[in-house]
């Protein structure tokens, strides 16, 4: 996994905007100067992940007090990831598709057989990995907002 303290790999991917439900592609980098809280999540549909991102919904005006961008990336197509987030009620945030799993494995998120883990980084405005965390075993929880808004805060304020 992608240690602490590493630059974190740019790259630019399908995704659609949960906000908008909008398609289209998004590039880490034009995120740079701010705070990114990026979330490496199995599978749309799944228990765990619809409770995962449903949580960073409700608790995105914490996440946007500190000017920090939610971004939720799995393997699924846009497609697929809007019918997901509409079976939700909405998602306050991008959801990529990382469909041949080229970012997972730069980011070191893949598990036995070639499957997502449940993972979470913390980057800074510079693209520094200031917090990263993999759930080990069957993923069946995550790091919860108060937590990562916790990281984000201690970044110190945006530049």
């Amino acid at each position: 996994m992608l240690p602490v303290g590493a630059t974190a790999p740019d790259f630019t991917l399908p995704g659609v905007d949960g906000r908008t439900r909008e398609f289209g592609e998004f590039t880490l980098s034009d995120y740079r100067g701010r705070p990114v809280v990026l979330v490496f999540y199995p599978g749309d549909s799944s228990p765990m992940c619809a409770r995962q991102l449903s949580e960073y919904t409700a608790g995105i005006s914490a996440f946007e007090s500190l000017d920090a961008q939610v971004l939720a990336v799995s393997h699924q197509s846009p497609e697929s990831h809007l019918r997901f987030s509409d079976q939700q009620g909405g998602f306050a945030f991008p959801q990529l598709s990382d469909e041949d799993k080229a970012v997972a494995r730069e980011y070191g998120v893949l598990g036995m057989l070639d499957l997502y883990r449940r993972c979470t980084f913390v980057l800074d405005g510079d693209g520094v990995v200031r917090y990263a965390h993999r759930y080990i075993g069957p993923g069946l929880g995550y790091r919860p907002v108060e937590e990562l808004v916790d990281v984000v805060a201690s970044l110190g304020p945006p530049k």
